[in-house]
């Protein structure tokens, strides 16, 4: 395109030189000459006969200007003058001619008036067909310059659709010869204050420039407006109000310019403007592009372009979350046609020793790329186990290079800071550390109610029907753990199990399915002999906000089950980790967080050696605990129980056995299910109708 602007160009400029001298040849000027004594020669026999005729009436032929055309006129010859026929009254008031002769003589005008409109008329088509010959000849005579300078760029360029524009270029320059033969003035302007030019028909607007292109395009469009994305036609004031364009304003869009390759795009950025969906959507199903106006309010344009349709071969790529693919596959019918590759980015990936170059790798170009401090060893070991921990388990690392990213940027303002110039591990833990600081206002806020007795926590003594469950606050990139109270009320009652939280409309739909999975393990484990006549209530206790997740249930039921048995809980213990109806401990998430949520504050009371938690097995290959953390629970500070079964996680938590069944199918006695299943019992008994009770009794004195 460049190289034919060029040419274009050139040839042009050549045609400016090429068609004046031309039209100053000796021959063209020989044939001009024939072609004006011709004309002349035509026009002498059609007026002579009627010049005669009138100079024998005392008339002459003159010419009189009307407007700015010049036209043939018949004037009285009065004392050897011609006089005009207006100033006929005026010779007769001065008594140069009488009234009579007047009008004898407007008689006479009147009659050859009509004779010399008939000649004129003959004249007009003489005039005609001479120009059309001197057209004719500036043609013919142009058209050897012109064709050879056209035929030269035709056998450069061969492309049919160029070759079609050079053929209506050469008829174009043949058609307006004037403009070459330098007879246009240059400068003359429109009536609305633009400079003509004459010559801006034949540039070149390239839209679109592929010389520097070495590969297919691949374009990231971080502003996708309907401007950006499909061009436009500009649009130049011109100070009143109106708005006028050629086709030198026609614009290209990112999806011209990645025609042929890929145009990268944010789904969300599509539906920022109208029309943006709509029209992207009407291209790839007809892989056609129609570059239009960009019609804005209150520009009110006198000019309007319909530039040729462009065929479009542009593989789209959307980026966006699972949510909006989700939508738009249901609600757009021609969404999966359109877009029929979906590629899932994980947020995580296993850590494996190829993975852990690869990671090393990626911090090194961020290094090099920001021009950071060089990075020891630890510093690199430290990144990649926070990697870990904001993965969430220890043989897997996140793929949000962006938090690692901000975390090695700070720890180099530290490293610079404490004149430094290697990045160290211990100033990755200050950038970690002061990064939470910064995130950490609410858990600040909650530590202080805690510590203030506020919000009440119990980490010492034992209590019936009480435990420290374990919650997780915060963001995406920073969340705290802390415990919540939780505690169990029953009563003689139908089975039910009430959560005051859910009966609140306080609780969500994960947190709902615990309650009710608790149910179903009682029944299961209680329920076989005969029905349960209890009613029993869950509360989080100083929580006034939405309760969501399973990972209380645990706590939940070793509450219930520490109140029906009377038997006291630790209070030094907190407990997450959910459960099937079968007694199975499961998985939670944010093991870290709410282990170092107790943590701390059993370090700010003291650690005694009795503080713990107790978590899912599963959850062990997750930990990736700070530093002090690791330390007390090797010096048996704190311990970290995980558990596979309830009974594993009540006998910690009240020391007591958990039971089994006997051969009778009944609990051992003196255990924690032994103790549920005898109060469980007496809250049937008394339920049971008094005609029951007194049938049961005679039965058991008759057979004594």
């Amino acid at each position: 395109a460049k190289e034919f602007k060029n040419e274009m160009c050139s040839s042009i400029e050549l045609l400016k030189k090429k068609i004046p001298q031309t039209l100053e040849s000796k021959n063209y000027q020989t044939e001009k000459t024939k072609i004006v004594s011709d004309f002349t020669s035509q026009q002498q026999k059609l007026m002579q006969p009627f010049q005669e005729k009138i100079k024998k009436n005392n008339f002459t032929l003159g010419q009189i200007q009307d407007g700015q055309t010049p036209r043939p006129e018949i004037f009285p010859v009065i004392k050897n003058k011609p006089v005009p026929l207006f100033k006929l009254d005026e010779l007769v008031q001065k008594k140069e001619i009488t009234k009579e002769d007047a009008e004898t003589i407007v008689k006479k005008y009147s009659t050859f008036q009509q004779s010399l409109q008939s000649i004129y008329k003959k004249s007009l088509k003489l005039s005609q067909k001479f120009q059309s010959k001197l057209d004719e000849l500036e043609k013919n005579t142009a058209m050897v310059v012109v064709k050879g300078v056209i035929d030269n760029l035709k056998d450069t360029f061969t492309d049919k659709k160029v070759t079609n524009y050079l053929k209506d270029v050469e008829e174009n320059i043949l058609d307006n010869l004037q403009a070459f033969k330098g007879v246009a003035t240059e400068g003359v302007t429109t009536p609305e204050g633009f400079i003509i030019d004459y010559f801006k028909d034949y540039e070149v607007n390239i839209i679109l420039d592929n010389t520097n292109t070495q590969s297919c395009p691949v374009i990231i469009e971080t502003s996708p407006s309907y401007v950006n994305l499909f061009g436009s036609i500009e649009k130049v004031n011109d100070g009143r109000g109106g708005w006028y364009s050629d086709f030198s304003k026609i614009k290209s869009g990112s999806i011209l310019r990645a025609n042929g390759g890929y145009l990268v795009l944010n789904v969300t950025h599509l539906f920022e403007e109208p029309n943006v969906w709509q029209t992207l959507k009407r291209i790839l199903t007809y892989r056609v592009l129609q570059i239009r106006d960009d019609n804005r309010p209150f520009q009110i344009s006198t000019s309007s372009l319909q530039p040729e349709p462009i065929s479009i071969d542009t593989k789209i790529i959307l980026i966006g979350s699972s949510h909006i693919y989700s939508l738009l596959s249901n609600y757009e019918d021609d969404f999966k046609k359109m877009f029929k590759i979906i590629a899932d980015f994980d947020h995580e990936i296993r850590r494996t020793d190829d993975v852990l170059i690869e990671y090393a790798r990626v911090i090194k170009k961020l290094i090099k790329e920001e021009g950071l401090n060089e990075f020891d060893k630890s510093a690199i070991a430290k990144l990649v186990e926070l990697s870990a921990r904001y993965a969430g388990q220890q043989n897997k690392l996140t793929t949000r290079f962006s938090y690692i990213a901000d975390v090695a940027r700070e720890a180099n303002f530290w490293a610079n800071d404490d004149g430094f110039k290697i990045v160290s591990a211990a100033h990755i833990e200050k950038a970690y550390n002061f990064a939470k600081e910064r995130h950490g206002l609410s858990e600040s806020k909650v530590t202080d109610m805690i510590n203030e007795n506020v919000i009440l926590i119990d980490t010492d003594g034992q209590r019936v029907g009480q435990i420290n469950g374990l919650a997780v606050y915060g963001s995406d990139f920073y969340s705290f753990g802390k415990p919540s109270r939780i505690t169990a009320s029953v009563s003689i009652g139908s089975g039910n199990i009430i959560n005051v939280d859910r009966e609140a409309g306080m609780a969500g739909n994960t947190y709902k399915k615990g309650v009710l999975i608790i149910s179903g393990y009682f029944k299961e484990t209680f329920g076989q002999k005969f029905p349960l006549s209890f009613n029993a209530n869950f509360v989080f206790e100083q929580s006034y906000g939405g309760v969501d997740g399973d990972s209380a249930s645990c706590a939940e039921i070793f509450t219930l089950l520490s109140t029906l048995s009377d038997l006291p809980l630790k209070q030094s213990f907190a407990v997450t980790g959910s459960l099937n109806q079968k007694g199975d401990v499961q998985p939670i998430g944010g093991v870290n967080e709410k282990i170092e949520g107790f943590f701390d504050l059993c370090k700010h009371r003291g650690l005694n050696k009795k503080h713990g938690v107790i978590i899912p097995i599963q959850n062990v290959k997750d930990l990736m605990l700070k530093d002090e953390v690791v330390e007390a629970v090797k010096n048996k500070l704190f311990h970290i129980h995980a558990i596979e079964r309830i009974e594993e996680g009540i006998e910690i938590l009240t020391g007591v056995k958990a039971g089994k069944l006997n051969s009778k199918g009944n609990y051992e006695a003196n255990t924690v299910f032994g103790l549920v299943e005898k109060k469980l019992k007496n809250f049937h008994l008394k339920t049971r109708p008094q005609k029951d009770k007194k049938s049961k009794t005679e039965k058991s004195k008759k057979k004594k």
